[in-house]
């Protein structure tokens, strides 16, 4: 009994509040650039985590696959051994910087007129804070969860997560025991609607991963003559094709309860379960609100590298191109028959790297508890489920049959683009977003 009015009473202590904000900054300073090519050390930062757990009297595990990625994983054991385990984790890896772009030094962390700088601050080096806050506070209290949470802070995410949540899962999968559902990144943040709304997506949905390489054959020749079996022309209209193509609407469960209560929200009568339904429609009536289904209700394929011959004036046997696709969940098939068709007899395309598409359930408790959580701290807010564009390290987590979430909260101002700062310049978060995010993430974890 004394236990569970702790878990509903307890508040953040003026300690995680500071720690957060340190972490962040901490973690920032250390440089763990993923530039894809397999040069990465997360050790320093898996280092970094694995004391500051040690320091909260767990037992942090440092696993690599290869040597310097470094991945780290605790158990903290819950009070009901009966109860199914959550997994909470984030990524220790960062995309490039070019410093001559920023206002600040992208690997500086400063602390200024009460903003974090630096990248990696919201993704995902802040969520990777709040969880060591967290955890550090309910060692300080003597606080136990429910069920066992396990946290794993991932090397890789970046890239092909091959030396990160791919390597944990295909290899120690042990020590996700238990686990049926994992939180990380991309959910929970103050969505501003231009309407003077406030909207918190809980990611419950995520788009396949379906990068290809399409590869065009053809008569290697002197560029001066008539060469109807041109690679590089061949590459060309397929890779143009692609980039026009038009893929057709999809909703799936999580975009229709998306819809569905964003509807709710602005008063617009939609029935989205209707077979005459025009999603188009209801989504012009959303307004700017609609920038957070509009990417999900189809697949996309967006060409970005090409790459042929040597030389002006000599016509290449051999023609290359990369293409970042995404597809629904339920849609890989088409979306493998469309490629097919869309890149012709003349050229042939594989998968470069290949990820399922995820969907979660948004009426389980667990989404349930997630709500609860952000509303008690912005009841001024809606919260809504929304499908990911793109893909996280949930995906390799689903292999052991864990149902993934994004939630990594944070309270943003009007104006602060967080969708514009994943992977772009002068990446940044504010120190009240942090200290939301802690207080949301430990009422979350409490009743979790």
């Amino acid at each position: 009994m004394a236990e569970q009015q702790l878990m509903e009473t307890a508040t953040v202590d003026r300690q995680a509040l500071d720690e957060v904000v340190t972490f962040t900054s901490e973690l920032i300073r250390i440089d763990t650039t993923n530039r894809g090519g397999g040069d990465c050390q997360e050790r320093p930062a898996a280092e970094y985590a694995a004391a500051k757990l040690a320091e909260a009297g767990l037992n942090p595990t440092i696993l690599e696959r290869t040597p310097g990625r470094g991945n780290v994983v605790a158990r903290i054991e819950g009070t009901d051994p009966t109860a199914e385990a959550l997994l909470v984790h984030g990524h220790l890896d960062v995309v490039p910087a070019e410093a001559a772009d920023w206002s600040v030094h992208p690997f500086s962390g400063e602390v200024r007129d009460g903003v974090v700088w630096g990248r990696g601050a919201v993704d995902m080096k802040n969520m990777d804070a709040m969880i060591l806050a967290t955890v550090r506070q309910w060692a300080r209290v003597g606080f136990r969860p429910r069920r066992d949470i396990v946290i794993a802070f991932t090397a890789d995410e970046e890239a092909s997560a091959e030396d990160g949540s791919g390597f944990l899962a295909d290899r120690h999968a042990d020590l996700f025991e238990g686990c049926t559902e994992g939180i990380s990144e991309s959910g929970a943040f103050t969505f501003h609607d231009g309407r003077g709304g406030q909207l918190y997506p809980i990611a419950a949905g995520e788009r396949g991963t379906g990068w290809l390489k399409l590869t065009a054959r053809g008569r290697a020749g002197h560029g001066s003559k008539v060469n109807r079996a041109n690679a590089v022309s061949r590459l060309a209209s397929a890779v143009a094709r692609i980039g026009d193509h038009e893929w057709p609407l999809r909703l799936t469960p999580t975009v229709r309860a998306a819809l569905a209560e964003m509807a709710t929200v602005y008063g617009i009568e939609a029935d989205v379960d209707a077979a005459d339904f025009d999603a188009d429609a209801l989504l012009t009536a959303l307004g700017p609100a609609a920038d957070l289904v509009a990417p999900t209700v189809r697949n996309s394929s967006n060409p970005t590298m090409l790459s042929a011959g040597y030389k002006i004036n000599v016509i290449p046997g051999e023609a290359t191109a990369h293409i970042d696709g995404r597809y629904l969940p339920g849609t890989e098939d088409e979306f493998k028959a469309t490629l097919d068709a869309l890149t012709g007899p003349d050229v042939d395309w594989e998968y470069h790297h290949r990820e399922v598409a995820l969907q979660a359930p948004v009426d389980s408790p667990t989404f349930a508890r997630m709500r609860a959580a952000v509303e008690e701290f912005a009841p001024e807010g809606h919260v809504v489920p929304y499908c990911m564009s793109g893909g996280t390290d949930a995906k390799q987590f689903s292999r052991l049959g864990i149902t993934g979430y994004g939630f990594a909260p944070l309270k943003l101002p009007e104006g602060f683009d967080y969708q514009a700062l994943f992977h772009g310049v002068d990446e940044r978060v504010p120190v009240e977003a942090l200290h939301f995010g802690v207080r949301v993430l430990d009422r979350f974890l409490r009743t979790a």
